[in-house]
């Protein structure tokens, strides 16, 4: 058994209304979920495929970093599909330089995270102190380069460059692989 930890206030999106999404993720990837409300404690049994259950502990993850349950399950749609976490402490300097710097990344009315998201193809949310990002290798990466450019300091508008280079040249790859 898996054990994940869950911030107290997601644990309700976790479970979903009457239990449906907790269901769902039971279903969907072959595990039984052990919830304790009280610790944010997550056990995760394997009781199907076990290919499928290797997805639950990052579903669950997910969640608590707060990305859409949907989305969390688009986790099994893919082998290549994966969640990575950037630490935005191991950034900043103090919690003011979090909050700044989150802020940057957000971007003015969220457009810099909805740039990263409509450029590569990758979901990106940003919840506590993680940028969370849920997508293919290649996507991962672009995000994780275009958040260390903000991160370092780097204007908005050369991120932005570097994410439509990105997008670029990830559909001119995606076009070479769909061509006999």
């Amino acid at each position: 058994m898996q054990h994940v930890t869950v911030p107290q206030d997601r644990i309700g999106v976790l479970i979903g209304s009457g239990g449906e999404t907790m269901r769902e993720i039971e279903e969907r990837a072959g595990v039984r979920l052990d919830i304790d409300s009280e610790d944010g404690s997550v056990g995760i049994e394997t009781v199907g495929d076990p290919i499928d259950a290797m997805a639950a502990p990052d579903i669950v993850k997910a969640i608590g970093r707060g990305f859409k349950p949907e989305t969390a399950l688009g986790l099994l749609e893919s082998d290549l599909r994966r969640l990575d976490l950037i630490d935005l402490t191991e950034q900043t300097r103090n919690d003011n330089d979090l909050q700044r710097q989150k802020g940057r990344l957000i971007g003015e009315d969220g457009r810099t995270r909805e740039l990263m998201e409509q450029l590569t193809g990758a979901n990106v949310v940003i919840y506590g102190s993680t940028l969370g990002i849920i997508g293919e290798p290649e996507e991962i990466d672009a995000v994780r380069r275009a958040a260390g450019m903000i991160l370092d300091g780097a204007p908005h508008g050369a991120v932005y460059s570097f994410l439509e280079r990105k997008h670029n040249e990830m559909q001119q790859g995606w076009n070479v692989r769909e061509q006999p």
